[in-house]
């Protein structure tokens, strides 16, 4: 599921927390441009997923109210097999419009997707108690683990919610960046593919927290590609296995998939194709990147009559 920006922008709500965010337009630049740019990179991405033989589900952002992030689904909506849709409470206030029950209905009217029952917590919002979908989660649905690094964006007692709903077994642990700030998303420092997982452990400064979520990783199978803080900040981290046409595919970014060396390449391919694209105006004022872009669908299909 992506979805179409119509009103892309800096978001100056967003900046006190996501470093990865850059404010600094330059004067020769326009909010249009901006706009206009981050459009054609988001046509381009979804089109070579296509190309790849993923099913993309693509939805138009509405231009009222403003949602300068909207092109980020994955932080207010996961799907599930059972055919459970939830609803994430998000932390700034221009965020929260960006939950469009309609486009839940519309995953089964137009792509035949099966929704038995949505879940919201959006609630939480009323207490401060935020948790951003699959930005805060990395979720491992075979082995029933959670993991998730502390920050303003991801609070332990939704967290806990929604572990006791699923039946998940959360590990939980601090990530910062090089001056020591609380890394604003998990998704942003570590991925989880079916056979290997992609991590930057030097953010994970407790040697104890570091040791469990290695362990953790290495004991349920994963191939693990270590990252540096450089790849990270280019967004390494930032990735997603998905469904192709006849085999896995791993989307990045293009500078994600630049910052990568032989040997890191060469581990990820083992597992699956990389199809990577340039999107460096939804990373540099977004502060995301191809992953937040992607909220991965695994509702039921319906077989529909030709």
């Amino acid at each position: 599921m992506m979805i179409r920006p119509q009103r892309f922008s800096v978001n100056p709500l967003t900046a006190a927390t996501n470093a990865f965010q850059k404010n600094d337009i330059p004067d020769s630049e326009t909010g249009n441009g901006i706009f206009e740019a981050a459009r054609r990179e988001f046509d381009d991405l979804a089109r070579r997923l296509g190309q790849a033989g993923v099913q993309v589900c693509v939805f138009e952002d509405t231009l009222d109210p403003a949602k300068p992030d909207a092109v980020f689904p994955n932080n207010w909506i996961t799907t599930h097999a059972d055919g459970t849709v939830v609803m994430y409470p998000m932390m700034a206030v221009n965020r929260r419009t960006e939950r469009r029950p309609e486009l839940i209905k519309l995953l089964g009217e137009d792509f035949g997707f099966s929704v038995s029952t949505i879940i919201d917590f959006s609630p939480f919002e009323t207490q401060d108690k935020i948790l951003e979908g699959t930005g805060s989660m990395i979720l491992d649905r075979v082995n029933e683990i959670v993991y998730a690094c502390r920050s303003p964006r991801t609070h332990p007692a939704v967290l806990e919610e929604f572990c006791e709903r699923f039946g998940y077994r959360a590990i939980l642990f601090d990530s910062v960046d090089r001056q020591g700030m609380a890394i604003y998303h998990t998704n942003v420092m570590m991925t989880l593919g079916t056979a290997f997982a992609v991590v930057c452990l030097e953010s994970v400064r407790d040697r104890t927290e570091q040791a469990e979520l290695r362990d953790s990783l290495l004991s349920t199978g994963h191939e693990m590609v270590e990252i540096s803080y450089q790849q990270m900040e280019s967004f390494a981290g930032n990735m997603l296995e998905l469904q192709g046409r006849d085999h896995l595919i791993v989307a990045m970014s293009q500078s994600a998939r630049d910052s990568l060396n032989d040997k890191q390449v060469d581990a990820l391919t083992r597992h699956a194709e990389i199809v990577s694209c340039p999107i460096h105006t939804l990373e540099y004022y977004g502060g995301g990147s191809v992953r937040c872009m992607l909220a991965e669908i695994y509702l039921p299909q319906v077989e529909r009559d030709e």
